[in-house]
This record gives C-alpha cells, sequence and structure tokens, in this order.
C-alpha cells in the first residue's frame, strides 16, 4: 500500500480570463512546487497534473510545449514533455482551449528530503499568431512512496 508524503498547488490564475499573457518561442514559468519527501520508503513516486487556459482571434494549427522539470537552473532534469496543437479557427474568430494533463516522475532523487518541481509553457519559434494565456492555470503534484 502505498504512502501519502506530501501535497502543493501552484495556483498561477484561478479565474477564466484573470490574466493576459502572451505565449512566446522562450519558455514561460507558469507554477513551481515542492514537496518534502521526508520519512519516504522505496519507490517514490510524484504524480502531477496541470491546466493552462490558451485564447486566440487566429489559431491556425498552433503547437503549444508544456514541460516540467524536477529541480531549478542549469541543474534541472526533464521529466515530462508534451506538445498539443491548437484547433484551427477562421480569423478574428475566438478560440479558447483548456489543456489539462497529467504525469509522474518515478523513482527521483531525493536530495535533502526535498523536490522542486517548475511547469513551463511556450510557442516553437517562427509562429506568427501567438495565443495568449487567460487563466485559469493551476500545477499540482504529490508524493508518495512504499
Amino acid at each position: 500500500m502505498g504512502k501519502f508524503l506530501d501535497a502543493q498547488t501552484s495556483q498561477n490564475a484561478s479565474y477564466r480570463d484573470s490574466i493576459s499573457v502572451p505565449v512566446t518561442a522562450t519558455p514561460a514559468l507558469f507554477g513551481t512546487l515542492g514537496l518534502n519527501t521526508t520519512g519516504a520508503g522505496p519507490n517514490l513516486r510524484v504524480e502531477f497534473t496541470f491546466t493552462a487556459t490558451l485564447s486566440s482571434l487566429a489559431a491556425i494549427l498552433t503547437p503549444v510545449n508544456i514541460e516540467i522539470y524536477r529541480g531549478t537552473g542549469v541543474g534541472r532534469v526533464l521529466v515530462y514533455s508534451a506538445q498539443l496543437t491548437l484547433p484551427v479557427a477562421g480569423l478574428g474568430v475566438a478560440s479558447e482551449t483548456i489543456i489539462t494533463l497529467a504525469g509522474a516522475d518515478f523513482n527521483p532523487p531525493s536530495p535533502n528530503n526535498f523536490l522542486v518541481y517548475q511547469s513551463f509553457i511556450s510557442i516553437p519559434g517562427g509562429i506568427v499568431v501567438a495565443p495568449t494565456r487567460t487563466g485559469p492555470e493551476s500545477f499540482y503534484a504529490a508524493a508518495f512512496s512504499n
């Protein structure tokens, strides 16, 4: 039976249309959280979910990248990545896409019994019409072990 260790939420925007941040080719941080793994047994695992809402007035099959890292700075480790393509909408037609995905990090090393995770969002370079992050945005993780 699994043992619950800790859970955290990083809530960047709680409501629809509560932010207006253009998505760019430079990955933008939208969530950071830390998990206490003191007392972890074997088979440590971290399960996470995130939600990001994007709006656009001209979506032309725009790819959006989501990346989750363990750690911060130059030593961070990519543990999850996904690329979704926003649906086509005609010029001047408002579209809204809610992205909700889930993933896990199995058997991560736990330095000092504490793990930090960060979530980023971006679009590939060269996209002419970029979507806007409008909210809600949320990043949640929980740590378990045997």
